[in-house]
């Protein structure tokens, strides 16, 4: 199991990180969410593909930039 941390574009306030909490939180693999709205960041544990958490976070309407 691994913990990443991504900057997330497009929040701007509490319910922004709750979409993108929920959004993280569906993703099969997913063990853990810590979104903080101020830093614009998810801290995602769990063995989820990188790929799939961006894929979800932008149906949810946001960037999870994933870096390479």
């Amino acid at each position: 199991m691994t913990t990443e941390t991504y900057r997330v574009n497009g929040m701007t306030c509490g319910g922004c990180a709750k979409h993108v909490e929920k959004a993280l939180r569906s993703v099969p693999g997913v063990a853990g969410v810590v979104v903080d709205v101020a830093k614009g960041t998810a801290t995602v544990e769990g063995t989820a593909a990188q790929d799939s958490l961006a894929a979800s976070v932008l149906a949810a309407g946001y960037e999870l930039i994933v870096q390479a």
